[in-house]
């Protein structure tokens, strides 16, 4: 059965797109990286939050204390991108429900009133958020380095404060020569889904 999108926008967004290791010189523009927030911040969260903060690592004073909270073998990669982002999920997310989420303003204190709580579902759903904005990079004709080999405290403590949750460090830009590894096996559909 076909799927709505064009089967080169399916090749853009998936099939063809893989985790970048290199960048060309390129810069990635303000312009581009708003045009890809104002397309992913339509992904669906639980309760229409919106937790996924993205700290953009531009100066070469912040690469250089971003990169050596890398792990040894994501240093260059995250030396050498043209833009890096730091994603991570802002445990206070319930602040904005009253306006996020109008029809329904208690469920600010109804469901999140409790600090677990919200930790716990502002990780599940700026995780998704993040996944939101790597599918919205690539859509934007750019290619992106997901990583967690990083020292999460170290990055907390560098760039962040106790109420965020670093999650993934994503470097950013035009795939460079050798940019890709050869694509890895993926699960087939009788391995992953069960009917009931």
């Amino acid at each position: 059965m076909s799927l709505a999108l064009d089967p080169a926008a399916q090749d853009l967004l998936f099939r063809e797109a893989r985790t970048a290791n290199t960048f060309t010189d390129e810069p990635v523009t303000d312009e581009q990286v708003q045009a890809i927030y104002d397309l992913v911040k339509y992904g669906p969260t639980a309760f229409n939050q919106t937790p996924l903060r993205i700290t953009l690592v531009r100066s070469p004073e912040a690469r250089e204390r971003l990169v050596k909270h890398m792990a040894e073998g994501n240093r260059p990669k995250t030396a050498a991108a043209p833009l890096v982002a730091i994603l991570s999920a802002d445990n206070e997310f319930h602040e904005e429900l009253p306006a996020l989420l109008p029809h329904f303003p208690q469920a600010k204190d109804m469901f999140f009133a409790e600090r677990p709580v919200r930790e716990q579902s502002a990780l599940l759903n700026a995780a998704l958020q993040a996944a939101y904005f790597i599918v919205g990079v690539r859509a934007a004709g750019l290619a992106a380095g997901p990583m967690t080999g990083l020292d999460f405290a170290g990055v907390q403590k560098e760039f962040l404060d106790a109420d965020h949750t670093p999650l993934m460090v994503v470097n950013i830009g035009k795939p460079g020569e050798d940019a890709w590894f050869p694509r890895s096996p993926r699960l087939s559909f009788d391995e992953v889904v069960t009917t009931v």
